[in-house]
């Protein structure tokens, strides 16, 4: 029997109209749900305004605890209100607050610099209301780990427990690292700083910053010019480069020294090997550790990159495969962190101590009761000026060699065809490295297995025929069939090694100790058979500022502070340190 095609359309029209209308009351229901305030205005003592949106579940008339997201990234406002109804929905109040001058905040936005102080006025704020049972945690990535930190600079009592992601410490890591400005702060700033929401179309002009990068490079004219080279002032950069010690400026966005003492909460950070703000997020734990030994902290760290971190991390990272066991869920881990501390949970799983760390090539996780335990012993090799026979690398042996000897190295500042240090981890198994410039040293192969686990760290000897150089030195294994699989690295200013908040230039034709410790932090299973590799290097290249060696401010060296090469002798007295667990 055939089914009359005008009586089909009446029933199809009729299933769409039944379609639409169940969609429309499950929208009605959600919305109906929750109990939403959009346009918070919160004022800070200081008479600014913070602008923020509240979400509650309807219905619940009994006081919660608050979770707060406090953010310069003001996206679109259903992605924000789907992250806070998540919130709510765990039986909790959400709140996102936004960083002074965006979304509806009429002040200007400096970031990082109001940030310490904003969020405990917002703390506050939260406190006194009513749906407020007094108790207050934060979680968040990035910019958002970093104002956790922020929050902690001066202790607000609802205050209960923050959960940072790879968090940002401002001057450290980024805008530079090891008092080296790098370059991919340029953009994020017109990014986050253009206008009350994200600048995306500046943003994601990833062609423009690059071509800038290459135009200020050739041009030999100074670092503070990239700006005028790219033809938009950018007074974020500018603000930012005046300042190359980690002075004042910087060190009150954070806390510092001694406040880290009055830090007396739960902890849970999460980190990767591979994020580029590493040096970042650790510093609060290892400074949280100096300073208040009995800190209650929690660190999950392993192979993720910096966005991976704050997600489920990726199966595939530069190309490296990573291990099964690797891949976390961070909310799912949050929120169970929040139950615990909240609601008397039990903890999450993977927290067996207060470190806990992903063995990349075990498949497993290890634990350890501190970052300084993440370790018990040191492989201390040195750089030496002699090649193994039939080697291309020189040697990097545990004995310390008789006799004071060098290798000698020149740098031409001038020369914009060759760039110096390919040290970042992209890929981070390589079939070969760039021995085009600097010296490599190599291990014997390894007689039995070993467990790299840690920081390495190291003190470089060396005379240079100027005042100052950028270096870098990377870490790396090679495994039995050949591939160099980077394990870490350290990029850092000579005349800061000693102390990053003063400046000490060096004295031409002395031999100078340049100690470094602040490498990224690792851990992985070397296999009997794979060597050590050391690359040693001058910073030469496009992708951060240039130090010349002059001795004046490196922001303002110019091309004409090149006309003398940098002449470098390296003594075999040099020597790293790789953290094992024996």
């Amino acid at each position: 029997m055939k089914f009359p095609l005008k009586l089909l359309f009446v029933f199809l029209f009729a299933v769409n109209c039944f379609s639409q209308q169940t969609k429309s009351a499950r929208q009605a229901d959600l919305k109906n749900a929750y109990n939403i305030q959009d346009s918070v205005m919160i004022k800070t003592r200081d008479g600014a305004l913070i602008s923020a949106i509240v979400v509650r579940k309807k219905g619940v008339n009994v006081p919660k605890p608050v979770i707060l997201q406090y953010t310069i990234y003001v996206r679109d406002k259903k992605g924000d209100l789907k992250s806070l109804k998540e919130t709510a929905d765990k039986d909790y109040v959400g709140v996102m607050a936004y960083s002074r001058g965006k979304r509806f905040s009429p002040n200007e936005i400096f970031p990082y610099e109001n940030d310490a102080a904003d969020t405990y006025d917002v703390i506050d704020w939260i406190s006194k209301q009513e749906w407020c049972n007094g108790s207050v945690g934060m979680y968040g990535g990035s910019y958002n780990g970093f104002t956790q930190w922020a929050a902690c600079k001066k202790m607000h009592p609802a205050i209960k427990t923050i959960v940072p992601y790879v968090a940002n410490r401002p001057g450290m890591g980024l805008p530079m690292e090891n008092n080296v400005f790098i370059n991919p702060n340029y953009e994020w700033s017109f990014y986050i700083g253009n206008n009350k929401y994200l600048d995306t179309v500046a943003g994601n002009d990833r062609q423009r910053f690059r071509n800038m990068m290459f135009k200020w490079w050739n041009s030999g004219a100074a670092y503070k010019k990239m700006d005028s080279i790219d033809g938009t002032p950018n007074r974020l950069f500018q603000r930012w480069i005046a300042h190359p010690s980690f002075d004042e400026y910087w060190k009150k966005m954070a806390p510092y020294g001694k406040e880290f003492a009055a830090i007396n909460i739960p902890v849970l950070a999460i980190d990767g090997y591979y994020n580029d703000s590493q040096n970042s997020g650790l510093y609060y734990l290892r400074e949280l550790e100096k300073y208040n030994p009995r800190a209650d902290y929690h660190l999950i760290i392993g192979p993720y990159s910096h966005f991976g971190a704050q997600r489920e991390g990726a199966t595939v990272l530069n190309g490296y495969k990573v291990d099964a066991d690797a891949l976390i869920n961070t909310n799912k881990i949050t929120f169970e962190w929040f139950d615990y501390i909240f609601k008397s949970g039990p903890k999450p799983e993977i927290l067996k101590d207060r470190v806990n760390y992903q063995v990349m090539g075990a498949n497993e996780w290890r634990s350890a009761p501190s970052l300084a335990k993440i370790n018990n012993g040191f492989l201390t090799l040195y750089l030496t000026n002699s090649k193994n026979k039939g080697e291309n690398f020189y040697s990097l042996t545990s004995k310390k060699a008789n006799k004071l000897g060098y290798l000698v190295q020149e740098v031409d500042f001038a020369d914009r065809q060759l760039s110096n240090n390919d040290y970042y981890p992209d890929p981070i198994i390589k079939q070969e490295i760039d021995t085009s410039s600097g010296f490599a040293f190599i291990s014997d192969p390894l007689k039995k297995p070993i467990l790299v686990n840690g920081s390495f760290i190291g003190e470089i000897k060396a005379s240079i025929n100027k005042k100052d150089m950028d270096i870098g030195v990377t870490l790396y294994e090679v495994t039995p069939t050949g591939e160099y699989f980077h394990l870490s690295y350290f990029i850092g200013r000579a005349s800061y090694a000693k102390d990053i908040t003063t400046r000490r230039l060096l004295k031409p034709e002395k031999i100078e100790s340049i100690p470094f410790s602040n490498s990224h932090l690792v851990s992985r299973q070397l296999n009997k058979g794979s060597r050590l590799l050391i690359t040693l290097n001058v910073n030469k290249n496009p992708f951060s500022e240039l130090n010349q060696g002059s001795g004046k401010i490196v922001t303002e060296e110019t091309i004409k502070d090149a006309s003398v090469p940098l002449k470098i002798k390296w003594y075999n007295d040099s020597f790293v340190k790789i953290p094992i667990w024996k």
